[in-house]
């Protein structure tokens, strides 16, 4: 017997008659001699739609106020589980953000956690309580509620397992794992049973949608063990833990994709120290996120240089870019948004050889041009024409013998 964090996702609370179902979940954990703590997420659609009556008043709502109206998604599912849980006879108690003591610093929309005062979490829990935690939300110390941006529930649920000192925190979601490709583009993908925080890590920011990425690197330093299991079955789920001597050792543990991708080019760029600062400085202010970069030296003291930054951002960082280019001289800015990522991971890369040259080799028999390369000691990356990534991932999927089963 142990204490449990359970985190629920939207559609796993997309309704009454699934609330019901997760409360029926939450109870034979309790009556297994469990204590049990839940981190809840608002019912699938409710932010979004929160979203757009925000948009409909303002084309740019005050922030601190959109804060306190998406955190209202995840109270009502808070109450209606709480609720939920007292009908069937079991002691429940909800907690927002701000009760269960989760501090945040004060950026509203993307709120990075400080701090969680377990003490009142405790407190529940030794009078055998089953604690229901609003999950994206917290606040900051000026009392402010603040939300921890998309996925945010996952990072709640693993920094409140981490003060709790949890034994598990169990993510539920609507797939039953981590798979080796993405099942809807790639028939032959498999769940795997284990995977390391590093490997997740990678997978997580090179397009897997499971887990927060935030999340995963809270679990890595706080040795939280995570369980991504299936709400709609009592099937075994996969386990992201510490990289330990009995996991599997495949080269490649999975392939990833991205399309959500766009790269700019300024051509002809002075070749001079500061350029590059004065390039990337003003995207950096606008909080644009800059993935590869690549540069292609001229001659006649010139060069080309190439980067990606998330489609949503394209058009803001095309537009700071121009101005850029105009400053320092460049010849022009160059954009391309029919552009993906794919990428292979393993642990198992660190102690093998030829990888990249077999990555290289299965694309080129299909014809695919790799526009840019990134790596690192357990991942590469290639950026691709869009319309090539499925084709891509299901060549590179059985290249690794991701195909076959364990």
């Amino acid at each position: 017997m142990g204490l449990i964090v359970q985190k629920y996702g939207g559609t796993s609370v997309a309704d009454l008659e699934r609330i019901r179902s997760v409360a029926k979940r939450v109870a034979r954990t309790y009556d297994g001699g469990n204590d049990v703590v839940i981190i809840i997420s608002a019912m699938a659609g409710v932010t979004d739609s929160l979203v757009e009556m925000a948009n409909q008043i303002s084309d740019s709502p005050d922030k601190r106020e959109l804060d306190v109206l998406l955190a209202t998604g995840e109270q009502t599912t808070a109450s209606l589980l709480a609720m939920t849980l007292h009908a069937m006879g079991y002691p429940a108690q909800s907690l927002l953000g701000h009760q269960a003591r989760v501090v945040t610093d004060g950026t509203f929309g993307n709120a990075r956690i400080v701090d969680i005062g377990a003490q009142r979490i405790n407190e529940l829990i030794e009078n055998r309580d089953i604690v229901v935690i609003a999950g994206f939300q917290g606040c900051d110390i000026n009392g402010n509620i603040t939300t921890l941006g998309r996925g945010g529930s996952d990072t709640s649920a693993v920094a409140i397992a981490s003060a709790l000192k949890a034994d598990v925190c169990e993510i539920y979601t609507d797939v039953d794992g981590i798979y080796t490709a993405d099942p809807n583009i790639c028939e032959k993908a498999r769940k795997i049973s284990v995977v390391s925080y590093d490997e997740m890590l990678n997978m997580a920011s090179l397009g897997a949608k499971v887990l927060q990425i935030r999340s995963v690197g809270f679990a890595k330093k706080y040795n939280v063990p995570i369980h991504v299991r299936s709400s709609f079955s009592e099937e075994e789920g996969t386990m992201v833990v510490n990289e330990n001597s009995g996991m599997e050792r495949l080269v490649v543990s999975a392939v990833t994709h991205d399309k959500d991708q766009s790269r700019i080019t300024l051509k002809k760029v002075p070749d001079q120290p500061g350029v590059a600062a004065k390039i990337f400085s003003p995207i950096s202010e606008a909080g644009v996120v800059v993935d590869m970069i690549i540069q292609n030296t001229r001659a006649e003291g010139q060069t080309d240089l190439t980067f990606t930054v998330p489609r949503e951002s394209f058009a803001d960082a095309m537009k700071i870019e121009k101005a850029v280019a105009e400053d320092i001289g460049a010849e022009a800015v160059l954009g391309d948004e029919n552009i993906s990522k794919v990428s292979v991971v393993g642990v198992g890369m660190r102690n093998h050889s030829g990888v990249a040259s077999k990555m290289f080799t299965t694309l080129a028999k299909e014809n695919i041009n790799i526009m840019m390369i990134s790596t690192s000691e357990i991942r590469i990356s290639c950026i691709i024409e869009e319309k090539y990534t499925e084709l891509a991932v299901r060549v590179l999927h059985s290249a690794f013998d991701l195909d076959k089963e364990e």
